[in-house]
C-alpha cells in the first residue's frame, strides 16, 4: 500500500513539473512574441513617422521632378506641365476617395464621355485639392475629365467659366515644398525682371523620389500595371504627360535608361478603356491618361 502511494505521489509530482515547464515555455514564447510584435510596431511607427514628415502629393512629386535643382524653376520650354499638374489633382482626389466617374451605364460610355462626380467633400488638408474639389462639387451639370483639366488650367473660351481656373499653381506647390523643407526661396534677376525661384535644399527627398521612379521600371518591375502601386503608376504616367519623366532617367547608364524607357512605353501603349474595366482599377486615373493620350 505504501509503495502504491509513493508511486502515485511521484506520478503527480512529475505531472505537476511537466505542467509548470509547459507553462513556463508558453510564457517565454508569448513574451518573445510580444517583444517581436512591439519591435515590429515600433519599426512601422518609425516608417509612418518618416513618410508623414516627407509625404508629397502627386502634384508636388511631378513639380519636383521638373524643377532644376540649382536654378529652382522648371524649363521655360515645357508647355505640358500646367495641364499635367491639373491631371495630377484629379488623380490625387480620386486616390483619396473624394471623386469618381459616374457609372458607365448600360450603353457603356467611354471614359472621356463619363462625368466626374463628387464622392465625398471631406477636406483633404491641401488648399489646392480642396479648391478643385469645391469646384467639382458645386458644378451642375457635372463635367468630364477632359473638361476639368481644361477648366482648371484656364483653357476655355467661355468667359463664364474662367472662375474655375486655379491660379499660380506652380508657385503654390513650390511654397508647399518649402514648408516641407524640400525647397528654399530665392530671388533671381533676369535682366528686365526679378523672378522668385525655389532651389532644392533637401537632396535626399529628391533622390528618394527619383529612385522610386527608376526602381518601379527596373528593380521592382512587375510587368503588370494592376500589380503596381496605384500612386507610383500614376506618377509615372503623369510625369510623362507633364514632360518631366526624362529627368528621373537622365542619371542612369545607357543600358538601364533604354530598359527603363522601354518599359515606360509598354505602360503608355496600354489601352485605358480596357485597363479601367479590370478589377480594382482606378477608372478616373485611366480617364486622365486617356485625356492626355487621345
Amino acid at each position: 500500500m505504501t509503495s502504491l502511494t509513493q508511486r502515485t505521489s511521484g506520478l503527480v509530482q512529475r505531472r505537476t513539473e511537466a505542467i509548470r515547464s509547459a507553462a513556463a515555455a508558453e510564457k517565454e514564447r508569448d513574451s518573445g512574441g510580444e517583444e517581436d510584435e512591439a519591435r515590429r510596431g515600433e519599426e512601422e511607427e518609425d516608417d509612418k513617422g518618416d513618410s508623414k514628415e516627407t509625404r508629397l502629393t502627386l502634384m508636388e512629386e511631378v513639380l519636383l521632378l521638373g524643377l532644376k535643382d540649382r536654378e529652382g524653376y522648371t524649363s521655360f520650354w515645357n508647355d505640358c506641365i500646367s495641364s499635367g499638374l491639373r491631371g495630377c489633382m484629379l488623380v490625387e482626389l480620386a486616390l483619396r476617395g473624394r471623386i469618381q466617374l459616374e457609372a458607365c451605364g448600360v450603353r457603356r460610355k467611354s471614359l472621356l464621355a463619363r462625368k466626374v462626380i463628387c464622392k465625398s467633400d471631406a477636406p483633404t488638408g491641401d488648399v489646392l485639392l480642396d479648391e478643385a474639389l469645391k469646384h467639382i462639387k458645386d458644378t451642375q451639370p457635372p463635367e468630364t475629365v477632359q473638361s476639368w483639366i481644361e477648366l482648371l488650367s484656364g483653357e476655355t473660351w467661355n468667359p463664364l467659366k474662367l472662375h474655375y481656373q486655379l491660379r499660380n499653381v506652380r508657385e503654390r506647390l513650390a511654397k508647399n515644398l518649402v514648408e516641407k523643407g524640400v525647397l528654399t526661396t530665392e530671388k533671381q534677376n533676369f535682366l528686365l525682371f526679378d523672378m522668385t525661384t525655389h532651389p532644392l535644399t533637401n537632396s535626399t527627398i529628391k533622390q528618394r523620389l527619383v529612385k522610386k521612379v527608376q526602381d518601379s521600371v527596373l528593380e521592382k518591375w512587375v510587368n503588370d500595371p494592376h500589380r503596381m502601386d496605384k500612386r507610383v503608376l500614376s506618377l509615372i504616367l503623369l510625369a510623362h504627360s507633364s514632360d518631366v519623366l526624362e529627368n528621373a532617367f537622365a542619371p542612369l547608364q545607357d543600358d538601364q535608361y533604354d530598359l527603363g524607357m522601354k518599359r515606360v512605353h509598354t505602360l503608355l501603349e496600354l489601352e485605358p478603356e480596357k485597363e479601367s474595366s479590370k478589377p480594382n482599377a482606378n477608372e478616373l486615373m485611366w480617364a486622365v491618361v486617356a485625356a492626355f493620350t487621345k
